[in-house]
């Protein structure tokens, strides 16, 4: 039963992470990845809210947690994209763009999961 909900999960998660990043691309048209940025930086938001609230609190089953953490949200966040991106933006010598672009994506990232994670804090 574990698989059928981490697939599920899986499944959800990356039909929202292609809607989102397409969407985002869409919207600025430019050679950075925003989409990327925006799926990793809400993704790292929505962990640390759904940490605190599956892991910490217990709210729901195991089952849940296997659908939202494991699942939805590991499919949805895109960290080997992201190393994939970064590299690319290396090899084109554009070496401004990729280093704002990591640190964006690792500090911005960990903070929008404390963010989430007082935000769920907050709520309890």
């Amino acid at each position: 039963m574990t698989y059928l909900w981490v697939g599920l999960g899986g499944a959800l998660g990356a039909m929202a992470r292609f809607w989102m990043a397409s969407a985002v691309f869409r919207a600025f048209e430019r050679p950075f990845p925003y989409g990327t940025l925006s799926v990793n930086l809400l993704g790292s938001l929505a962990i640390g809210v759904a940490y605190i609230w599956l892991v910490q609190q217990q709210w729901g089953t195991e089952h849940h947690k296997q659908l939202a953490m494991i699942g939805f949200l590991g499919a949805f966040t895109t960290f080997s994209t992201f190393s994939l991106e970064s590299l690319t933006l290396m090899q084109q010598a554009r070496w401004s763009a990729a280093f704002i672009y990591m640190g964006v994506s690792l500090v911005g990232c960990l903070l929008a999961t404390a963010l989430g994670m007082w935000v769920a804090k907050s709520l309890v």
